[in-house]
């Protein structure tokens, strides 16, 4: 298992599109991947699960890989969340 905490700085946070676009990259993974803002934790495949995390601007997520490609998922979402929602 890996994980990595990251900032959300999308001026939306993780709403709507950012939400979807994080749901479709996690879904391209074998791997099970979770997504835990403060006490609760969601399964990161589940539009509906990262949408109930009500993830806005500046907040900060961990976000939890276990699988046979755990570090090539681990290493998009990352990617995904500070480079490319970040300039969304």
């Amino acid at each position: 298992m890996v994980h990595q905490e990251v900032t959300v700085i999308n001026k939306l946070g993780l709403h709507a599109r950012p939400a979807a676009l994080f749901v479709q990259t996690a879904n391209k993974f074998a791997s099970d991947i979770m997504l835990e803002k403060g006490t609760k934790k969601i399964n990161a495949k589940s539009i509906m699960g990262v949408m109930s995390l009500g993830v806005g601007k500046g907040e900060k997520i961990m976000i939890e890989v276990d699988g046979p490609d755990e570090s090539e998922a681990l290493s998009a979402l990352v990617n995904l969340i500070e480079v490319t929602l970040a300039n969304m």
